[in-house]
Order: C-alpha cells, then structure tokens, then sequence
C-alpha cells in the first residue's frame, strides 16, 4: 500500500471509529434531556442541560493540558483512553443515579479535550496542503453518519410514545455503550504514517532500552506543546478564528441538544412528539453527511476557496432560525414533562421542524469542515495546540450555552446566535484571505 494510500485509509478509520463513538454520544445527547424528565419523578434529580455544561465547560479548561497529554501517550492511545470515559459516561443512563451522572460528565469533559486534540493531531499529521480539505471532508462525512443510525432507532423504537418507560431506556443504553466500545477499539487500525516511521521507531527503540533519556524527551514535547499552546492563543489568525469557532459552540449546544428538546416538548406533534425527536437528528445528520461530502470531495485541493463555503453556511442557519422562530413554541426549551400547548406565529409543523433540521445540519458542516481546512492548512507543523485552541473555544461557549439554555426562551437564544455568527463570518473572511501570507512567513507568533 502507497504512502498516500495508507494515510487515507487511517483517514477512513478515524473517521469510522468517530462514527461509532459518536453514534453512542451523540445519540445519548439528543434524548438525554427528553429521558431525564421521565425520570425525574423518581430518586435521580439531574438535569441534561446542566450536564452538559459541565462537560463542555470541564471540556474547555482541560484543552490546557490536552496537547502535552498527545504529546506524551501519542494520539492513538489518547484517543482509545478517551473512547473509554465515553462509554462510561454513557453506560451511567443504564442506571442512573445523580452523583454518578454529574460524576461521570466530570470525567467526560477531561476525555473529550484529549479526544479532539489526538484527532486533529491524527488529521493533519495524515494529509498535507493538498489532501487537508479533501480529508476535513471525509472524517467529517463519516463522523456524521453517526447522528443518522442512533437518531434511526430512537425514530422507530418511540414511535407513539409520550412516556419512556425503564425498559426502554435500558434496552437503548445498552446498545449504546456496546456501540462506543466498537468505535473506541477500532483506533487500533489506525497504522503509523510513514513519514513519522523513522522518529517513532527512534523513541520506540529508546523505550525499549529503558534508555532515561526518553521519558525526559517526552517531557520537554509536553512542556513545548503547552508554551507553544500559550503562544498561539496570542495570535491574529486564532484570536479571529475564536470568533467562528465560538459559534460552532453555540450551535452546536442548539442542534444537538435544546432543538430536539424543544421538539419533543410540543403537545400540538401528538402522539409523534418524542419520536420525532428521533427523525430530527436523521436529519440534521443527513445535512451533516451531504455538506461534509460534497465540500470535502467535490472542492477538492480548495480550488473554489472557503469563504464560499462559510458563507452558504451562514445564510442556511439564518434561514433555519427564522423559520424556528415561526414554527417553534417560545418556551419549549424550558417546558415540563406536561410539554407545551403554546404556539408560535403559525400551527407547529412537523414537517417544518424537521427541514429545519436538514438545515441546522448542512449549515454546521459548512463551518466546522472549513475551520478543520484552515487550521490544519495554517498550523500544519503546530496541529495538537491549534486544534486544542479551537476545542476549547468551541466547548466553553457550549457549556455557557447549554447554561443559559436552562433559563433563556427560545427567541432570545436565536438572536445570541444570529449575532455571534454575523460577526464569526466576518472574522472568517479575514483570516482565509491573510492565510497565504501567513504560511508564507511561516510560524511566526508575533502577530498580534
């Protein structure tokens, strides 16, 4: 197998196991909310919001350390270990008990900065400047399968349901861990590429040696990967770039957690309302799936550029919120097990809601597989810190959004978004049209 050959595949296994994992978390996310509601009638008194503001905001502060982690353990085993913590996390639904759910989102947080870090990392260290959009795509198109098989079952197994009962729960978190387990065990497939052959071998020969002056080598990379993380946070390109990225967070709180509570919480959807929760996240993956498609392979070697990209994205969220704010009940991101009979500016629609998921769906591929394009074209040399920089941004505005979300109506959620997106295309546009210059000039911190 070619060099390119054999990096692609890790490319298509990396992305395969993410599909696993992620069918598992992402799935889990979409319905926590949903099922918490359900239980809290008994002994469990969690809130899936407040869950995932610890995650994302325990997420955020440990991005700090992520890059020495990968730096020490390499991303594979960082990416294994972490699978792990997801699964566990996961598994704690099976049997629920308060202090072992906020526990378990804790430990989760710490896993998901490592996860990502190793990710990026695993990215770029398999592509270069002319397969990064191509493979941005690729993962990303993978990765989003996972929001359509998971969301597929939830669809046909709640079918008619208004209550979820213990056995349906269990039965669905079961089958979730086991599928977070096949992903996390897949990272093994993953092969050296063969460009870094000779250095690893190095350290491994090293190792093997029981030579002292390899463990010391490991803790000059972790102590470079956080003075290098440190100063790149002081840079143009990124401080412009947090701008994006800290609406990715937002919406990403939005589509994968509140918009499905929000539909399952309309009365007026009958007796469909917590299976459509279901064909919500179909669809938002099936707008994944097609934007991570398209713009990874069909613009290839980033002939047409990104901003074209960013742009499409932007104008099919604020499509998709303006339609929201129509259809959706204001305060159906805040209502009761008894739901909500409020209504909008029109009859809710199911149809509508879930175009809207379409949407929500293709708009986030837009953003994130260019902000994976630019940041592994950018800092192809500094990857793990970039992409612990972009991790961390993104998940401390999820966890302030998945805060607020336990207070704010629907209408005022939408207009954070409108606004911070606005503003995060703008900043976008200006670092792709200073990026030539910046590669040109190599990884010079000074920029401020």
């Amino acid at each position: 197998m070619s060099s390119e050959s054999k990096k692609l595949f890790n490319i298509i296994i990396l992305g395969v196991a993410f599909m696993f994992m992620f069918t598992a978390f992402q799935t889990c996310g979409n319905v926590a909310q949903t099922v918490i509601t359900n239980l809290n009638s008994t002994d469990f008194h969690g809130s899936g919001y407040t869950s995932m503001a610890i995650i994302y905001g325990v997420f955020s502060a440990s991005n700090l350390i992520s890059p020495s982690v990968v730096a020490i353990v390499g991303p594979q085993i960082s990416m294994f270990v972490s699978g792990i913590f997801y699964s566990a996390y996961i598994a704690v639904f099976i049997q629920p008990f308060t202090w072992a759910f906020y526990t378990a989102s804790v430990f989760i947080g710490i896993a998901a900065a490592v996860l990502w870090t190793a990710q990026g990392n695993c990215l770029t260290i398999n592509s270069d400047e002319n397969t990064i959009g191509r493979n941005s795509g690729v993962f990303w198109a993978l990765l989003q399968f996972s929001l359509f098989f998971g969301n597929l079952y939830i669809y046909l197994a709640w079918q008619g349901k208004t209550h979820i009962s213990e056995g349906d729960r269990r039965t669905v978190f079961i089958a979730l861990t086991v599928i977070s387990l096949v992903g996390t065990v897949l990272f093994f497939l993953i092969r050296k590429p063969e460009e870094s052959n000779t250095h690893e071998g190095e350290d491994s020969t090293n190792e093997n040696l029981g030579d002292a002056s390899s463990s010391q080598s490991k803790m000059t990379r972790a102590v470079d990967a956080f003075k290098r993380s440190m100063k790149l946070c002081l840079t143009k390109e990124i401080l412009l770039l947090s701008i994006t990225t800290a609406y990715t967070g937002l919406e990403l709180t939005f589509f994968s957690g509140v918009y499905g509570t929000c539909i399952g919480a309309v009365n007026k959807f009958g007796s469909d309302e917590k299976s459509l929760i279901g064909l919500s996240g179909i669809f938002i993956g099936i707008g994944e799936i097609l934007g991570g498609g398209f713009f990874g392979l069909v613009n290839k070697n980033n002939r047409f550029g990104r901003n074209p990209v960013v742009i499409l994205g932007i104008v099919v969220h604020f499509v998709a919120f303006y339609l929201i704010f129509f259809n959706m009940p204001n305060n159906a991101p805040l209502a009761s097990i008894e739901g909500t009979n409020d209504q909008a500016y029109m009859n809710p629609s199911k149809e509508l809601a879930i175009f809207c998921s379409f949407l929500l769906g293709l708009g986030d591929s837009c953003f994130n597989t260019q902000l994976l394009s630019i940041l592994g074209f950018l800092y192809s040399e500094d990857s793990a810190p970039a992409f612990a920089i972009f991790k961390f941004v993104q998940s401390i505005c999820a966890a302030v959004a998945y805060f607020y979300s336990n207070y704010l109506l629907l209408q005022w959620q939408l207009l954070i978004m409108v606004v911070v997106g606005f503003f995060g295309t703008i900043s976008f546009f200006t670092v792709e049209w200073e990026a030539p210059a910046f590669v040109a000039r190599g990884s010079d911190y000074s920029s401020i």
